[in-house]
């Protein structure tokens, strides 16, 4: 015992010691401005940023999908598995008590053969007759019951760090798996909304597609009425039936693409593809289109992105992966002990005369294992000099994403702007070439490229309004908007 207590001394002196390297963060240098240009101030409250669009269904779409989507599940369960690591790695460093009991109970009964020719012959000749010994011999019955209880105890003492160094690790990851938790709801809120966005578009050019095969046809009966008397010509009329049919065509790539958005939208709340049919087959008018965000500053980009965050803390973790690796290269010390009590009688056992005690402490030390303890530690090296360059590419697609959906915001307000200014011009062109038609001035085939082009730029603005929208979905999304803490289960 005073063995084991002096051993436990010398340890307890050394426990403060942690091998290995102390994490540092990596220092980042962002550039001080985004170069692509943007509209500034504050964001605003980017966390609930799709209320901007003013649509309460899409609204009640993100709140469902942030409940039930199964990405986001799944990524909650493993910030839950990982703060159970946590404890794990922990209770490492803590001693271990194991209580153990058993009972037993035997039987004797057994008969003895004997040899007695032998003895009956030699002792028969010292009495001058024979004895008639019996050949077996019954041995008298005897049972018996023992009962044993006891406790193992266990500790080994962390002198070089290698268990807090696992808590560290353990602790890191748990913080990484709620930043990967946090992106997770990031990317299902930007999927869900440009599925919802993209099918009120597709809806809009339906709309549009559904308005112009209506004036057309309307159209192809006034001319069929007024070729059958030989006022138009036949082949304006032709013309006019192959336009139409070119309408009639454009209509169900449209209706198709809006299934695929309902399918999408069902699967990110986790039901059925075809569950959100009735809800949202209706058309609804698309949301009015808001202002370009303003970004702010890339510092600020670098502390909000979930991705960031989550690389910057397993970088953590490997750091600390490699003073798990460093502590297998020197001694461990542990101590051992145990309390038994043994008795004849299950209520005698825990008497004083019954119980045996014992403890011991060990040390055991690496001699030679070909290089393995060290090649592990420099694997740990390289895996954190991953996590690194993992954290840097994080960093520089972060960086990149606002970049390019600024640029793309840019053109497209620009692209928008022209767009609507061509509708109108266009539609004062079929005006004017419909009034030169009508007093003979032109012919029909100036009349069908007016409205051709007009449809071709209404639809080219219908989509170019829905770009829009998608690429304030993906602004938001780089910014890292979308995640909120309240989402995640509590510690």
């Amino acid at each position: 015992m005073r063995r084991a207590a002096a051993l436990l001394a010398f340890a307890a002196t050394l426990a403060g010691c942690e091998v290995g390297p102390n994490y540092v963060a990596p220092a980042d240098h962002p550039p001080p401005a985004f170069i692509e240009t943007a509209p500034t101030g504050d964001p605003g409250d980017l966390a609930s940023w799709w209320h901007v669009f003013g649509d309460p269904e899409l609204d009640r779409l993100v709140e469902i999908a942030l409940r039930q989507n199964l990405d986001v599940q799944t990524a909650v369960s493993r910030v839950k598995e990982a703060r159970l690591g946590v404890t794990i790695a922990r209770s490492q460093a803590l001693p271990s008590l194991t209580a153990q009991g058993q009972a037993a109970h035997s039987d004797v009964k057994d008969t003895v053969h004997l040899n007695t020719a032998a003895i009956d012959h030699e002792i028969g000749q010292a009495f001058g007759r024979p004895l008639n010994l019996p050949s077996t011999l019954k041995l008298p019955d005897a049972s018996e019951n023992s009962y044993t209880a006891g406790l193992d105890a266990s500790w080994q003492i962390d002198v070089f760090g290698g268990i807090r160094r696992s808590v560290e690790a353990a602790r890191a990851r748990t913080e990484a798996a709620q930043w990967s938790a946090r992106d997770a709801q990031l990317t299902v809120v930007s999927e869900v909304a440009d599925a919802y966005l993209q099918l009120r578009q597709y809806q809009a050019q339906e709309a549009v597609a559904a308005a112009e095969i209506q004036r057309q046809t309307r159209s192809l009966q006034i001319l069929g009425e007024t070729a059958k008397v030989g006022l138009v010509p036949q082949g304006d009329f032709a013309r006019q039936r192959a336009q139409l049919a070119t309408a009639q065509a454009s209509l169900p790539p449209l209706i198709a693409n809006e299934r695929i958005q309902i399918h999408a939208l069902g699967v990110l709340v986790a039901q059925t593809p075809e569950s959100l049919s009735a809800e949202l087959t209706p058309a609804r008018p698309a949301p009015a289109l808001p202002p370009t965000v303003p970004p702010g500053l890339p510092s600020e980009l670098l502390r909000r992105r979930p991705d960031i965050r989550s690389a910057e803390r397993n970088l953590a973790a490997a750091t600390a992966d490699i003073g798990v690796a460093v502590a297998d290269l020197y001694p461990k010390f542990s101590i051992t002990g145990a309390l038994n009590w043994m008795s004849m009688a299950f209520g005698n056992i825990a008497t004083i005369t019954g119980r045996t005690g014992q403890a011991a402490g060990a040390v055991s030390f690496p001699i030679l294992d070909w290089g393995r303890r060290r090649a592990t530690v420099g694997q740990r090296k390289e895996e954190a000099q991953q996590s690194y360059l993992a954290y840097q590419q994080a960093v520089l697609g972060a960086l990149r994403d606002v970049e390019d959906a600024l640029a793309r915001a840019a053109t497209e307000q620009t692209r928008n702007a022209a767009l609507r200014s061509g509708v109108a011009d266009a539609e004062r062109a079929v005006q004017a070439v419909d009034a030169r038609y009508r007093t003979g001035v032109t012919g029909y085939t100036d009349v069908l490229d007016a409205q051709q082009q007009l449809l071709q730029l209404r639809d080219s603005l219908a989509a170019s309004d829905g770009n829009l929208r998608r690429d304030l979905i993906a602004l938001y999304r780089a910014l890292g908007g979308g995640w909120d803490d309240a989402k995640l289960p509590a510690r």
